[in-house]
């Protein structure tokens, strides 16, 4: 996809001339576009189009085809091709820094080239292995979240500001339910996740998830369930609250959504509440997921049920912000998608007990453009499947086990909000084979579901609505995939 510096120049990477080692320069907070703008425009062009050096958007290399060849070809240099070193004048941190905005420039050229599908007003479209159109199943909502579905064929969303919504044969009823827990609606908080029992036909819990207010304007995620009866949320319980002294200010990082395994088990997610340190403090609940009983007990095989002063329900830790979670219909492996601040948002197999890195190892770096650190892997903490740097701002996943759309079945479907995209990932073997955006441009995508009528069902936000993309038979290839289509 990316691959690193080629041959490389003939004045030197940072655009300067003297063969050699760089003189050092004291480590700081720079921000890598004012680095790229002195060190490297000279050479490569301020849009790195190629100067007196080559281009660096070209996908044209002939020198290291990851990252860690850009790394090195900076800290080392080319000499002969009058490139000189600058271990002595970049810190590690700023040399990964460069990193991350040289794929940033690369993927902005590459999407600027490519022609990816825009759906509008129920037009067909094709993708890969099928056509398909975005048809709009309700309209009205303020800022959805999540989608669920009932056993009667309605469907509930939630609205951020603590409405729960019920859409009922394509029409969005006008009353929200009542009843509905408090919550602290500001920033990213709200009302999150909606979840319906496997069982719910008999049992009828509906599940929600939502930033809980806490003191002096604190706010933690929390878990209720209870059920529907006539427009109201009843027999209420609380399945997950934090103790008070652990709820955080800040309006950020709240996750979290939910997966049930089929086993009498919940898994649900909370954000790192904008407190890195926090995701690797087993005495805390955020930058976690978590496994707890349907009923909101704990398992004894939890991995840290029996550690004194650890949460008992935390099942894997070091984790950013995961709004993503979603159970392999096959192998029932645990999938999570969690952002990362600027690059690195990350796809992961979750395992019970593993540690997955935030923020003492991150593929990304800070929103102003700062270094965050150099270190993208340590013993002992998880790599992801997956990490998309330039960040698309990943959130919800979900895997099609629908028959409308055969070719798709057991795949992988994930919305960005910044990157406004629904992607289709081939899993096998633990490992991401393909990736296909199937489309952009239409709205920030919140959630992504794969619905029991066999469509697939999207969440957006700005504009608001849910939709659904339904089959387009006419345009569907003869041989049911596109030329060039991994099977």
């Amino acid at each position: 996809m990316f691959n690193a510096f080629r041959s490389i120049l003939t004045c030197g990477l940072l655009g300067l001339s003297t063969v050699g080692q760089a003189q050092p320069t004291p480590s700081s907070r720079r921000d890598v576009a004012d680095l790229y703008a002195s060190l490297c425009a000279n050479c490569h062009g301020p849009k790195m189009e190629g100067a007196l050096g080559p281009s660096l958007v070209d996908d044209i290399w002939k020198s290291g085809a990851d990252d860690a060849g850009i790394a090195r070809s900076i800290r080392e240099g080319q000499l002969a091709s009058g490139m000189p070193a600058f271990s002595g004048a970049l810190s590690p941190q700023d040399t990964r820094a460069l990193v991350i905005y040289i794929r940033e420039q690369g993927a902005r050229r590459r999407s600027e080239a490519a022609s990816i599908a825009k759906p509008v007003a129920d037009k067909p479209v094709r993708s890969e292995l099928h056509a398909f159109k975005l048809e709009t199943v309700a309209e009205g909502l303020d800022t959805p979240w999540s989608v669920a579905f009932l056993p009667d064929g309605r469907m509930l969303v939630t609205e951020k500001a603590g409405r729960l919504r019920v859409v009922e044969k394509g029409r969005l009823l006008p009353e929200p339910i009542a009843g509905t827990p408090d919550v602290w609606s500001r920033g990213q908080g709200g009302l999150l996740d909606v979840a319906v029992h496997p069982d719910a036909a008999k049992n009828g819990w509906i599940y929600l998830s939502y930033s809980d207010p806490g003191a002096n304007g604190s706010a933690m995620t929390a878990i209720v369930r209870g059920k529907l009866r006539e427009g109201r949320f009843v027999e209420q319980q609380t399945l997950f609250r934090a103790p008070p002294g652990l709820y955080r200010t800040g309006n950020v990082h709240f996750g979290s959504r939910f997966v049930f395994d089929g086993k009498g088990h919940l898994f649900f997610s909370i954000g790192e509440r904008g407190q890195k340190e926090d995701a690797q403090d087993l005495s805390r609940p955020n930058g976690k997921v978590h496994r707890i009983r349907e009923d909101g007990s704990i398992p004894k095989d939890n991995p840290f049920a029996g550690r004194e002063g650890a949460i008992p329900s935390i099942w894997s830790y070091g984790n950013r912000n995961p709004q993503g979670l979603a159970r392999h219909p096959v192998t029932g492996d645990l999938w999570e998608t969690e952002h990362g601040p600027r690059g690195g948002d990350e796809l992961n197999r979750i395992e019970p007990g593993r540690n997955y890195g935030w923020p003492v190892i991150t593929y990304g770096m800070n929103y102003d453009g700062t270094p965050m650190t150099d270190r993208t892997a340590q013993e002992g903490m998880q790599q992801p499947v997956l990490h998309w740097t330039p960040s698309i701002a990943v959130c919800a996943a979900d895997f099609y086990t629908g028959s409308r759309f055969p070719q798709w079945k057991n795949d992988l479907f994930v919305g960005a909000l910044a990157e406004q995209e629904v992607r289709r990932l081939r899993i096998e073997n633990g490992k991401v084979v393909h990736q296909e955006v199937l489309f952009k441009d239409v709205g920030r995508v919140r959630d992504v579901v794969s619905g029991p009528d066999g469509y697939l069902y999207v969440v957006f936000n700005d504009p608001d609505r849910l939709a659904r993309l339904v089959p387009a038979p006419a345009l569907e290839p003869a041989s049911g995939k596109a030329p060039g289509a991994k099977p």
